[in-house]
């Protein structure tokens, strides 16, 4: 009887088992956040925000992106090399950002404006490196199908950040607990890779050669080139409210800011992360194999456009009386936060799923373009918000600003491959 309801594609079965290990390890952190919320305050919450965000933003420099490039060679021989060159990448520029911290540590806590930060800048070269580390064997494992490994790195991720948060929020450890338990999590889910590759995967270390790694660095230059800045500005982008709120308002503020992501951008996260890197292996696949990838990215694009409607028409009704009967009444402004970014993160919820077009077609340049823009419009709206000391404010012209660029980019996605297959 149960097997009428599973998948019958096997691109829908490879969805579904990283989904689950998604779903899981997205609701670990959203099951605990109400105990959270009354262990840690949203300050506490708002400086964990800002560390985030700035690990976030660096980390996008940690790899020169080359970790991308894994999914694209013929053989495994070559993308082995492409994991070794990612691997030095970040080591180097774990490094380099340790130096430039321990030079310039004052002049940094000046700029970002949070003082509170300001001993945990010391902390975030590590962070870099594990997630250096664990994006490139992350992509390797995609390259290679073994999608029930990547769920279970995921869900211990979760698992044990979780687990380490509740404990150091026990322990009134409230300033650091949160940032501690990050590092766990990445730690442990970097180690859960490891393992697997040392065990079935360390074969093909013998294939790494110098020589081959420096082709493959120039190869593959356009990642760096264009789709790092792309990322580090899409990043960015995602990131400017937290930065701009903490800068010219407070670390509250960027606390519930960071409660109504958690609330709507966690379970939104659990078919985005899943569904996107399959769809980048399926489509790069139908590209290999010239069939008709145009057919399936529209079918795709229109099934989550009308799928998600509903589920995020209702939520916008809701939240604020979801966010106050869960979380307490003093994290009400989190729940109008929320309600306030639905609009744009219903875009954004299918627009991050087929992000991968423009690597796969080669159009990084436009979409670099598109990305300035997209940064510039955020920037502006959120700057007005400053000027007039409305955090409200800010967010609305930010989520409106941002839908409007989702909107145009699905469509230029479309453009792209329908002109790819008919040439």
């Amino acid at each position: 009887m149960l097997n009428k309801f599973k998948p019958k594609s096997k691109f829908s079965r490879n969805v579904l088992m990283l989904m689950t290990g998604t779903t899981i390890a997205q609701a670990v952190p959203i099951a605990i956040s109400p105990i959270l919320t009354r262990m840690y305050t949203p300050e506490d919450f708002g400086i964990f925000a800002i560390y985030m965000s700035l690990s976030s933003i660096l980390a996008i420099f940690a790899t020169g992106r080359y970790e991308l490039a894994v999914m694209l060679p013929k053989n495994k021989k070559e993308a082995m090399n492409i994991v070794a060159l990612s691997f030095f990448i970040t080591i180097i520029i774990s490094i380099c950002l340790f130096m430039v911290i321990l030079l310039f540590h004052n002049e940094l806590v000046l700029l970002i404006g949070t003082p509170e930060v300001s001993n945990w800048l010391y902390v975030m070269p590590l962070s870099i490196m594990l997630v250096g580390f664990y994006q490139s064997l992350n992509y390797w494992n995609n390259r290679n199908k073994k999608y029930k490994l990547m769920a279970k790195s995921k869900i211990y991720q979760s698992i044990s950040t979780g687990s380490a948060n509740i404990s150091f929020g026990l322990l009134l450890f409230s300033k650091s607990g949160l940032i501690i338990g990050q590092l766990i999590g990445q730690f442990v889910a970097l180690l859960i890779l490891g393992k697997n590759f040392v065990k079935n995967d360390s074969k093909y270390l013998k294939n790494i050669n110098r020589i081959k790694i420096y082709v493959l660095l120039k190869k593959y230059r356009d990642f760096p080139k264009i789709n790092m800045p792309h990322a580090f500005l899409n990043t960015l982008s995602s990131n400017l409210p937290i930065l701009i709120i903490g800068k010219f308002f407070d670390s509250a503020s960027v606390g519930f800011y960071s409660l109504a992501n958690l609330i709507i951008v966690g379970p939104m996260g659990i078919i985005t992360s899943a569904y996107s890197q399959v769809f980048m292996q399926q489509v790069s696949e139908l590209k290999h194999n010239k069939t008709n990838e145009i057919s399936f990215l529209k079918t795709t694009i229109v099934k989550l456009l009308l799928y998600a409607f509903p589920i995020f028409f209702t939520v916008f009704f809701f939240i604020e009386d979801i966010v106050t009967i869960v979380f307490g009444d003093k994290w009400l402004i989190a729940g109008t936060y929320s309600m306030i970014l639905i609009p744009m993160l219903y875009f954004r919820f299918v627009g991050s799923i087929v992000s991968s077009i423009p690597i796969i077609y080669n159009q990084q340049g436009k979409a670099l373009f598109l990305e300035i823009l997209n940064v510039l419009l955020r920037f502006i709206s959120l700057w007005i918000g400053a000027l007039n000391n409305d955090v409200f404010l800010a967010l609305v012209l930010f989520s409106i600003s941002s839908s409007i660029i989702t909107i145009y980019r699905l469509n230029w996605y479309v453009g792209i491959v329908m002109r790819e297959t008919n040439d």
